[in-house]
């Protein structure tokens, strides 16, 4: 038996009413008299009518669609801006069209997904492919969001982590409290904030008279900090560590203290950077740098209040702030 949707016109009979009646109904500030729009509710309850969103988004060009692409959906920064940007649109009644980059190869479906649903916008976070994708966007006037991206030329929107001061805080901190053999690890991907956070670290650093030992290796998670820190500690070649994701902190962190039994912090100092959950932890209690998400969500709320026909771009920095816990000295 062929499932079918329950339509407005159906509704309009049940009640008794126009199909005009039943789409002032479910319009908000839209006028209807109070004895027929509990005519109308009661007809679409008994019958468990929902109205189309999609083609009603389609008739008046206004969507509440808002599309968000990101890749690497486990990294726990990503899910937690995920979770974060999809509540904040809740509670302004607009839904989360969620597409995983990293799992399709065919960019320009996707793109074309995208324009299909004629989305409200379309927010680009960190790490998601590719600048083509963002030239196509921008190309078919689409409101566009870029989280932590740089976007060389076109009217974009970008939220921006303060990276470089991030590193500036990490470097600063650890000299403060002695540590002088100094390198940075980030992952083999290089993304532009990575590269802002280790640049900000080194220069702090250098300012100090101290140079700064470079690691670039591994997909930029977990393994990454695993790898670096057999690697570095093996010619105890250092005592303090700046690693540009906290996810990299955390495999650097416990295989110095599990696999090489050595003393975090007296012996080696590590600070990471995002501040994810896991980072606070007992077991963990790792310095970090932090960049708030709830700062970057308030970013995006400003950004989709403004004129949609605005696009000329508007720039939004994130500060950062330096959470010391147990992984440096006191």
């Amino acid at each position: 038996m062929k499932r079918n949707f329950v339509t407005s016109a159906q509704v309009a009979d049940r009640a008794g009413v126009s199909r005009s009646a039943v789409s002032r109904t479910f319009t908000p500030g839209a006028y209807v008299s109070p004895e027929v729009r509990e005519k109308v509710l009661l007809a679409a309850e008994e019958m468990g009518y929902r109205i189309n969103r999609l083609a009603k988004s389609l008739l008046t060009s206004e969507s509440s669609l808002v599309a968000i692409l990101a890749s690497r959906l486990s990294e726990p920064f990503i899910a937690t801006q995920i979770d974060a940007l999809s509540a904040m649109l809740a509670d302004r009644e607009l839904q989360t069209l969620l597409l995983n980059s990293g799992a399709r190869r065919d960019i320009a479906a996707m793109m074309n997904l995208v324009l299909e649903y004629r989305v409200k916008a379309v927010i680009i976070l960190s790490g998601a492919p590719s600048e083509k994708l963002v030239e196509q966007c921008l190309k078919s006037r689409q409101r566009t969001i870029l989280i932590n991206r740089v976007q060389e030329s076109g009217n974009v929107d970008i939220i921006q982590t303060d990276d470089r001061t991030g590193g500036r805080l990490a470097a600063c901190h650890m000299i403060e409290r002695g540590y002088r053999r100094l390198a940075v690890v980030r992952g083999a991907s290089d993304t532009p904030s990575q590269r802002r956070r280790a640049q900000g670290f080194v220069e702090a650093a250098a300012e100090h008279g101290l140079t700064v030992r470079h690691w670039l290796g591994g997909d930029g998670g977990y393994e990454s900090g695993r790898d670096a820190a057999r690697e570095l500690r093996t010619s105890n070649a250092v005592d303090g560590v700046f690693c540009t994701t906290d996810r990299i902190a955390l495999g650097f962190l416990n295989t110095c203290r599990f696999d090489l039994g050595l003393d975090v912090p007296a012996e080696i100092g590590i600070v990471g950077f995002d501040d994810i959950e896991e980072a606070g932890w007992p077991s963990h209690a790792l310095t970090t740098i932090r960049q708030p998400v709830s700062a970057i969500v308030s970013a995006v709320a400003s950004i989709l209040e403004t004129d949609p026909s605005d696009i000329s771009g508007h720039a939004h920095v994130v500060p950062v702030e330096l959470i010391a816990r147990q992984t440096t000295r006191p």
